[in-house]
């Protein structure tokens, strides 16, 4: 006898949109429909750049509406969202203001300024994350060194998957993946790294308690259930962050294969996934660091700007011409125009704060480098979409070294993997075959940990072998390597490694 649906709602918060989706999990496999998508545009307030975040509860609201008016029963809803970013919750329980975006320019200047009490190394001892500006911890930071009164106002700190949860429960927590990416965190006990907050004089008793992923909070509060005229519903914490929710969707059966994990995306990133954390100078100097997975996983990781280089740049052309020109006629234009043999480092602080020209970045840093300045759309888009692929080998590279593992295959997932010049290049590029899929691996990886806290799954492992009988995962064969090799030493000639 066929095992009658149940139904689950994951909600995923990029830094560009969003979507609410409804799983249907059959006790065999799974399939997604979404139900409600809506734009993730961030507001200019006098300086500042804030997250609407009125907004975004309306259309989680309006996502769990549309849900429970085509299904009926949700057995639960879990959020995950970008990472770094936070909200303020004052002493009566309410938001101080819009949580501030991890572009705006205020907490750029703060690393030197965190670095005069304590050091960059010892900050990475204590918590094995990544230091770059944009982090919670400089956020924070910067708003007691302005003396904001955001901060001397604040009795909560929350992340933001952390913040939609408690306006729907009521009850303020913090997850553990989305809380390691304030830099705020041990990897090792898993909780506030306290001596960390002191040495930066940071006040400790607003951070609240570290729970794991695949945790029940409780059903809805009854105001929100009256408000939208539904039933109660469970809200479960998944991998909260998207990136190791996206890992823990992963469709990876074959646990003996040495594969890389690629996330491609606004930012493209190479992950290794490991039982504990990497913590020394060969990882501090190499720009990789550790990410909070699930059931106790470490993701040894490097991000990079990856297809918001191409969002940007066609932004630029659409406003230069009335043409339409989609996604694919970029691809399409690169994959025809012959090589340059120009790149450009994706790593370098002009295509990070670029938001208005990155045509123009490109061909400045060529220029500035002495390469052949590239012209033309396609010119500009094989420039970048070489670079990216040349990255990618780049920390391979470099995990290899790290490591001591050989990979044999790549398993990528996340926007970039419907771009099929991408994903050939890489294996090109790489020698190694290319498994592409599913695009949508955070919501896969936010529907496993839903199905763990519901009882109808034991584990990752068994998670992720029903991700692997309901996805779809094309494959990507290498092909001519001898012109990446080629290529790949005039990139690390311009990007200094």
């Amino acid at each position: 006898m066929q095992k009658t649906s149940k139904y689950f709602l994951i909600f995923d918060f990029g830094a560009s949109n969003g979507r609410a989706s409804v799983a249907s999990y059959d006790g065999n496999r799974f399939d997604f429909e979404v139900v409600h998508r809506f734009d993730n545009i961030p507001v200019y307030a006098g300086d500042t750049l804030y997250w609407d975040f009125l907004k975004l509860y309306s259309e989680l609201k309006s996502g769990l509406t549309a849900a429970v008016k085509k299904y009926g029963r949700i057995e639960s809803l879990g959020i995950d969202t970008w990472g770094v970013d936070f909200g303020l919750i004052d002493k009566n329980g309410a938001l101080i203001s819009n949580p501030v975006h991890y572009r705006d320019k205020h907490r750029n200047s703060m690393p030197d300024e965190v670095y005069k009490l304590i050091s960059a190394e010892e900050i990475f001892d204590l918590t094995g994350a990544a230091l770059v500006s944009y982090y919670g911890l400089f956020n924070l930071f910067s708003l007691k060194v302005r003396n904001a009164s955001e901060y001397i106002c604040a009795d909560k700190l929350l992340m933001m998957p952390d913040l939609f949860n408690y306006f729907l429960t009521g009850i303020a927590v913090n997850e553990y993946t989305e809380a390691h990416t304030s830099m705020m965190v041990n990897p090792i006990s898993m909780q506030w790294e306290k001596k960390l907050l002191e040495k930066l004089g940071l006040k400790t008793d607003i951070f609240n308690e570290i729970i794991q992923p695949g945790t029940i909070l409780g059903d809805l509060q009854k105001s929100v259930c009256e408000e939208l005229g539904i039933g109660p519903v469970s809200v479960v914490a998944p991998a909260s962050h998207d990136t190791p929710s996206a890992v823990a969707g992963i469709p990876i059966i074959d646990k003996n294969r040495n594969s890389l994990l690629m996330s491609t995306g606004t930012w493209n990133i190479t992950i290794l996934e490991m039982d504990k954390p990497l913590i020394n100078n060969k990882i501090f100097e190499s720009g990789y660091a550790n990410e909070a997975g699930v059931e106790g996983k470490t993701l040894l990781f490097k991000n990079f700007v990856g297809m918001w280089l191409i969002q940007k740049s066609r932004d630029k052309w659409l406003k230069e011409s009335a043409d339409n020109l989609s996604w694919d006629d970029i691809m399409y234009l690169a994959k025809d125009t012959p090589s340059s043999k120009s790149f450009i480092d994706v790593d370098a602080n002009d295509f990070i704060v670029e938001v208005n020209d990155m045509p123009g970045a490109v061909k400045r840093f060529c220029k500035n480098t002495g390469q052949a300045v590239p012209g033309s759309i396609g010119e500009i888009a094989r420039v970048i979409y070489e670079s990216m692929v040349c990255k990618v080998r780049q920390n391979l590279d470099t995990l290899e070294n790290l490591t001591g593992k050989k990979f044999d295959c790549i398993n990528m997932v996340g926007g970039g993997t419907k771009d099929v010049l991408l994903c050939q290049w890489l294996a090109d590029a790489t020698g190694l075959t290319v498994y592409a899929g599913p695009t949508e691996t955070a919501s896969v990886g936010n529907l496993i940990m839903q199905l763990k806290a519901a009882g109808e799954i034991k584990n990752l492992d068994e998670g992720r072998q029903i991700a692997h009988k309901s996805a779809v995962v094309k494959e990507y064969v290498p092909g001519d390597k001898d012109y990446w090799d080629e290529a790949y030493n005039i990139f690390r000639s311009i990007s200094g490694s």
